[in-house]
Order: structure tokens, then sequence, then C-alpha cells
């Protein structure tokens, strides 16, 4: 997508909300150029709207696009990385591995070893109430900011790698303790296309009045 032609103020206002949940799917894979101050912040505004008990706002959002920065966090995020992943690597040597399961994988390796090249590291990081991280709104407001990537055609993905060194990184962004960052997402212009991501059909998961384990045991024995 050229930059110079885009309307910043228009761009993503047009797209049907149901049409970008269904196509929001994660973009690991992201090119190098740099991305407007004016789409991060108005990604970041969709995250204000998001639900919170009170109507307290606890998230802050970090936008890290300092070479020297992102330099330290791509380092530290892949050896992290690298042995989260390490079992599944040899889980997915097998044959009978689910192909779109490697892809996934592969996907994911690719963003770990490309992370300091990425444009923007977004850090969704909220107040802390009594003690508690207050993830039942900051999370909604990471699902806003992947929508809104989507709309404005930004790519992007959600990753919890980082909290593995969370405390040296928070305290590396000036955050405080009772402000710990919860979520990573990766920003930036995408290499592939968005597309509809393979689901299973919402009829096997919705249930009325009441679970039935039967049914939940056919569908995992699909999987």
């Amino acid at each position: 997508m050229s930059v110079e032609n885009l309307d910043l103020k228009r761009v993503g206002e047009d797209l049907p909300l149901l049409e970008g949940i269904r196509t929001a799917r994660a973009i690991r894979r992201l090119r190098t150029d740099s991305v407007p101050r004016e789409l991060i912040r108005k990604v970041c505004e969709a995250g204000t709207f998001a639900p919170s008990g009170g109507n307290r706002q606890p998230w802050r959002f970090i936008a890290v696009t300092d070479d020297i920065q992102r330099r330290w966090i791509g380092e530290r995020y892949k050896e992290a990385f690298h042995h989260y992943i390490g079992p599944a690597i040899e889980l997915a040597k097998s044959p009978v591995f689910p192909d779109e399961k490697r892809g996934m994988q592969k996907a994911a390796i690719y963003l770990a070893d490309h992370l300091h090249e990425v444009p923007v590291h977004l850090f969704v990081a909220g107040y802390t109430r009594r003690g508690e991280v207050q993830n039942q709104a900051l999370m909604p407001a990471v699902q806003n900011i992947l929508l809104a990537c989507r709309a404005v055609g930004l790519g992007a993905s959600l990753t919890t790698i980082h909290r593995r060194f969370g405390e040296e990184l928070d305290s590396r962004l000036g955050l405080p303790p009772n402000i710990p960052t919860c979520a990573l997402i990766p920003i930036g212009w995408p290499q592939g296309k968005y597309g509809t991501p393979l689901r299973r059909s919402v009829d096997e998961l919705l249930f009325w009045n009441k679970f039935e384990l039967a049914s939940e045991q056919k569908v995992h024995l699909k999987t």
C-alpha cells in the first residue's frame, strides 16, 4: 500500500465491521517500511473504545519505533521465543503434524527472527487494580487495535512472549510496577494478504441452555 496515496483521516472508516472481524487474521510477515504516526494513533484510539469496568480505562499504549530499542527487544524476544517453541518444533517433524499448524509455526518463527525489523512494537500496558492485571479490559482493547489495523491496511498480531522478560522490559519502557505490559502487537505493512482464517463451525461450539459434553467430545475427536 502506498502511504502517499492514503487519506489518513478516512482510511479504514468504510470497512464493514463483520467483514473486518472475519478477515483480521494474524499477519506476522511484515515489511520494514515505516508506518505514519497518525495511523498508530488511529489504531490506538480504537483501543480506547474497549469496555472497562467503571469506565476506568486502565490501558496505556507504548509505541516503540526507536532502532536501538527495537533491536534490544528483538534480541530478547527471539531468545525467549525459541526457548518456548522448542518442543513444538520437535512435534512438527512428525509426518502427521497438520500442515496448517506447521505454517503458523513457521510464521511465528519468522516474526521472532525478524522482530527487530518490524517498524512498530506496540505494547499495551495497564494499571493494576487490587494488585491484579485488568486483562478483562486490556484484551478487548488489544482486539480493537487488531481490528483497526485490519481496517487501515496494517498487518498485526498478538503475542505475550515478551512477558518472559517482562519486568526488565517494563523498566526499560519506563513503566512502574503497577502498570505492567500485557501484550505486544508488532505492526507494519503486510507482506501477504488478509483473508478468512480456518475456523470450526459455530454450530459445533454454540450450546443452548446447557453445555453438552458428548457434543464437545465429538469436536475434540476431529482435532
